[in-house]
């Protein structure tokens, strides 16, 4: 039996980049995967990814993404391959929202330059654009859209260049550590290590079972649609576009990019699912709540719906990611949890799997990911000689 020095198990967007950075780094590395590569069925998929600084989301997020962008650009040399799109972004929605509010916090504690716009500005600037009379935007000109298969063929691709063995279609059913390393069994055989790298997306739930984190699966849809006019939604014209309405509906747009249409998609809660059974059937009345919430601010693009594709979300409880050692698992280091909202970081979280597995720390800021934000608080308990109770 082979043994390796570390064992990442899912090849998708965070763990083809633990792949690349631990084999980088010398280690003798296996990555293991139930599907081909560079698949479908999973969180990595469907053309593009939006990418900003102004975070929503949180200002912690920031020195974060500033890495992050750094590293889409070295990878783009490395691998001949493109990966990020520059074509600004456009953070819509009413003043109060947090959309709004949380960009601009983001925005300004950091630096990241940006333009505050009324509604008739978006309208000027953007003529695809309907926003309702109170409505704002932050526009930040330096976010765009990254691939997310581009990026995950390019972090294969750098970690077979650097000496990893890679493993597809070979489904993970177990696994266990000891004082000595860890043991991974597959459909195949058995495989020991010193240490684990799990990224397992939506099987989180199967994998991560006593990890303390209730992670919700969710089925989600993207949506391309062909315009009546295609030409002012050209990535020269149009940025990417993250839009709270007043109504709650959450949605995101790109570009045209590709010939397969402009692609949109909901960032609400979606419906809760199992991966190895999720629908992936497209319904009429699903198409017709896009094409009504889009239309609302986009009037001219859901012309005609060119395809749909189903995709997963794993939530945590507070939409916050996990990037931690196994509170249970010393050798084993857990990156999952992304909520919708993770691809964007891909590049950096290579780094810190692969700072945490080799050096048992890392520099950049994750203490927000721990899982053991989840844990149950511990109950006091009463010094010796106290009543129990009233």
């Amino acid at each position: 039996m082979t043994h390796y020095d570390v064992i990442v198990i899912g090849l998708g967007g965070m763990g083809s980049a633990a792949a690349y950075r631990l084999a980088q780094r010398g280690q003798r590395v296996l990555g293991l995967d139930q599907f081909a590569p560079v698949h479908n069925l999973g969180s990595s998929h469907g053309g593009s990814r939006i990418t900003r600084q102004a975070y929503l989301e949180g200002p912690d997020y920031v020195p974060l993404l500033l890495r992050a962008h750094e590293v889409w650009t070295e990878l783009e040399h490395d691998t001949g391959r493109p990966l990020f799109t520059r074509c600004g972004g456009l953070m819509a929605g009413p003043p109060d929202s947090r959309t709004i509010t949380g960009s601009v916090l983001s925005a300004e504690k950091f630096d990241i330059p940006h333009e505050l716009l009324d509604a008739a500005e978006i309208r000027r600037r953007f003529p695809t654009m309907a926003p309702r009379g109170d409505e704002v935007a932050l526009y930040e000109p330096g976010a765009g859209f990254v691939s997310p298969e581009g990026s995950v063929a390019a972090h294969l691709q750098l970690a077979a260049r650097h000496g990893a063995e890679l493993h597809h279609e070979e489904q993970v059913f177990t696994w266990s550590t000891s004082e000595s390393g860890v043991r991974v069994g597959t459909a195949s055989s058995y495989y020991t290590a010193d240490r684990l790298v799990l990224c397992p997306g939506a099987w989180a739930p199967h994998l991560l079972a006593d990890l303390g984190v209730e992670f919700e699966v969710q089925r989600q849809v993207q949506y391309w649609f062909d315009p009546a006019d295609a030409a002012p939604f050209a990535a020269e014209r149009h940025p990417v576009y993250l839009w709270e309405t007043e109504e709650g509906e959450q949605f995101y747009g790109f570009p045209a990019h590709t010939p397969q249409g402009v692609k949109v998609a909901s960032h609400i809660a979606g419906t809760p699912c199992a991966p190895d059974t999720i629908d992936r059937t497209v319904h009429e009345n699903e198409v017709r709540h896009i094409a009504d919430v889009v239309g609302s601010r986009l009037p001219t693009l859901p012309a005609q719906l060119r395809r749909a594709a189903t995709c997963l979300y794993t939530n945590t409880p507070d939409e916050h990611f996990v990037i931690a050692p196994h509170p249970a698992h010393p050798r084993v280091v857990v990156a999952c949890g992304f909520s919708g909202h993770g691809f964007k970081f891909v590049p950096v979280v290579g780094e810190i799997l692969a700072d945490l597995v080799v050096d048992g720390t890392t520099a950049h800021p994750i203490a927000l990911f721990d899982p053991a934000r989840f844990a149950a608080p511990a109950v006091a308990q009463p010094a010796p000689g106290e009543p129990l109770g009233p």
